[in-house]
C-alpha cells in the first residue's frame, strides 16, 4: 500500500537591521550602537485552518467515494491517490488495493511499521477506533517531518492523523497533516465526517 504525504510551502525568514541615525530631535528614538543587528528569526507558516473555511465536495475518479476538502487547496493525483494541499497542510486519500478489513491489531502490526519505514522523522503511533458518519474507522496518530521545501530545503514538524475506512472489503485511508500544534480539530472532523461510500 502506498502512503503519500505531500507538502508545499516556504519558510519565512525575517531580518531586522537597526541602522544608525543622524542628528536627532527631542522626540527621536535613541541611536543604537554602531553595527548592532537584531537576531535572525525563522517562522513557519501557521497551520491553523480558519473557522470560516469553506469546504467543497470531491468524488473519486472511479465514483466509489466522496468527501469534502477545504476550498482553494491545490489538488494533485498519482494513480488512484489524490492529495489536497495548502502550504504545510495536506490531505491525502489513498484507496487500498484488494480486500481490506481494518482492525487495531492489523494497524499496529502491519500498517504502523510500514508507515514508519517510509516516513522521515516518524515517532511512535497511537492506534484507536473512532466513530464517523461512514461507520467505525481505525485512527493512527503520529508525528513526522514534512517534505523539504523546494526552495529552502527546510522541513517542519507535523501532527499526522490517518483514518482507515472500509466497506464491503474495500478500503481507503484519509491522511491529514499540519504543522505541530495547529488548530485543526474542527476542520479535520468536518473532512472525516464527510466521507461517504457511493458504491
Amino acid at each position: 500500500m502506498k502512503h503519500m504525504l505531500a507538502a508545499m510551502a516556504g519558510g519565512v525568514v525575517v531580518i531586522s537591521v537597526a541602522a544608525a541615525c543622524g542628528a536627532r530631535g527631542p522626540s527621536s528614538a535613541p541611536t543604537p550602537s554602531a553595527g548592532a543587528v537584531q537576531p535572525v528569526t525563522e517562522s513557519n507558516p501557521a497551520g491553523d485552518i480558519p473557522d470560516n473555511q469553506a469546504f467543497v465536495s470531491y468524488t473519486s475518479a472511479d465514483g466509489s467515494y466522496t468527501l469534502k476538502y477545504p476550498e482553494g487547496w491545490a489538488r494533485t493525483a498519482s494513480g488512484s491517490t489524490v492529495t489536497f494541499s495548502d502550504k504545510y497542510n495536506t490531505m491525502t486519500v489513498a484507496p487500498h488495493d484488494g480486500f481490506y478489513q481494518p482492525s487495531e491489531t492489523y494497524a499496529r502490526t502491519v500498517e504502523v511499521p510500514e508507515i514508519a519505514a517510509h516516513t522521515p522523522g516518524f515517532t511512535t503511533a497511537d492506534v484507536t477506533t473512532a466513530q464517523r458518519s461512514a461507520g467505525p474507522v481505525i485512527v493512527i496518530r503520529y508525528q513526522a517531518d514534512s517534505a523539504p521545501n523546494p526552495v529552502t530545503g527546510k522541513s517542519v514538524r507535523q501532527d499526522v492523523t490517518r483514518y482507515e475506512y472500509a466497506h464491503g472489503g474495500r478500503g481507503a485511508a484519509v491522511t491529514l497533516a499540519a504543522p505541530t500544534g495547529s488548530d485543526t480539530v474542527d476542520p479535520w472532523r468536518t473532512i472525516t465526517d464527510s466521507f461517504r461510500w457511493l458504491r
